[in-house]
């Protein structure tokens, strides 16, 4: 098994040498980060065992945080999940995913930080507009949108996944519409919307790049089924999405001179496949995922939108007040992840001995690092 951040040590200085003059900052940071992450350049602390007799010294080096680093994401899907604890509503929720048409994937890769953000606001609107519909819903749901760019053999496909509430406040805030257990929206007429409003927007925002005549035509592909319910049940579902990476170290299966092997699933096919790669091809179908600097992956619309707390409290009231809180189900690995997590840190016990603990002696500072240039 290979690691990302080992595979970047052996080969990213000839990437670099060869594109780097091309290379957004964010991709050279995250090529910079990776290889640094918990190694002596982000510096850490030394702790040793109080059991004099043993004597046990370990370095803990500090993390990257880069969102792309698959060393990184466990820790920040938990605190994600904490914070979002308070904002999950007690109903069914909807899972769609919203896709472009192939045709578009060059402009998407070539105006990434317009194009990105207008894909996930146009998924949200159509969605909360058919469902305002009195035939539908006639209400206002809570929309919460992902941006992911890639499949399992890392080729490049920008697509959205949203979460939705399986029904809507009224208007007047008056009462919760539950939707059917099945069904929310028509998929047909939501991918139709989703079309007209993404090219109506981009043409807009984008007024000299000429958009192909064919996505006027083409059915874009729009996915929807009904998810769990439960606050522990959807919170462990967004993370399964939340802070995942392009590729995970589980899924390297080598690393050489000459060549790069990983594995994925095949949707269609249910099984997984093996890939091998370049090196240098390997690093540039990562790198085309790592998002632009301070881009927000992850949005917030109708009762989620920021500017609609007072909405999503009366939301909470109303489904209070009128039904019992669904049974929690038994809590899974992410929870104790993130309840464990923010608990005080419980003293380290040596790995040594097993039975003295582990006590902070020396805080390592960090080296001194350029910016990517």
């Amino acid at each position: 098994m290979g690691e990302l951040a080992e595979l970047l040590r052996l080969h990213a200085d000839r990437y670099l040498e060869r594109f780097g003059p091309r290379m957004p900052a964010s991709h050279r940071r995250a090529l910079a980060d990776i290889q640094a992450c918990r190694t002596p350049e982000l510096g850490g602390r030394l702790y040793q065992c109080e059991d004099h007799q043993c004597g046990q010294r370990l370095y803990k080096y500090h993390s990257c945080s880069n969102r792309s680093c698959p060393k990184c994401q466990g820790a920040q899907t938990a605190r994600w999940l904490r914070q979002r604890r308070q904002e999950i509503l007690p109903v069914p929720y909807f899972h769609l995913v919203f896709t472009v048409p192939s045709e578009l994937r060059p402009l998407f890769r070539q105006h990434q930080r317009v194009l990105y953000r207008l894909l996930m606001q146009a998924a949200a609107q159509a969605l909360i507009r058919l469902a305002a519909d009195p035939r539908f819903l006639g209400g206002r749901i809570g929309v919460l949108c992902l941006l992911h760019t890639w499949t399992g053999a890392l080729l490049y496909h920008p697509h959205v996944h949203c979460l939705a509430t399986a029904g809507a406040l009224k208007p007047d805030g008056s009462a919760w519409l539950p939707s059917h257990p099945k069904f929310l929206v028509p998929v047909h007429a939501l991918s139709k919307l989703l079309r007209g409003r993404f090219l109506a927007m981009a043409r807009k925002a984008l007024p000299g790049v000429r958009l192909p005549a064919s996505v006027r035509q083409t059915s874009w592909v729009v996915y929807c089924k009904a998810a769990l319910q439960g606050t522990d049940a959807v919170l462990e579902y967004l993370g399964r999405y939340l802070h995942r990476v392009a590729i995970t170290n589980r899924r390297i299966l080598s690393v050489t001179d000459r060549e790069v092997s990983f594995r994925f699933k095949d949707r269609k096919e249910r099984r997984w496949k093996t890939v091998r790669l370049e090196p240098a091809e390997f690093i540039r179908r990562f790198l085309q995922h790592v998002l632009p600097r301070d881009f927000h992956k992850v949005r917030y619309f109708g009762l989620w939108s920021p500017s609609q707390r007072k909405a999503l409290n009366r939301a909470r009231e109303l489904l209070t007040a009128s039904q019992q809180q669904p049974e929690q189900p038994e809590t899974t690995a992410l929870q104790v992840e993130a309840s464990a997590s923010a608990r005080p840190l419980h003293p380290m016990l040596c790995p040594r001995c097993r039975k003295a603990f582990l006590i902070l002696v020396e805080t390592v500072p960090r080296r001194n690092r350029a910016p990517p240039c």
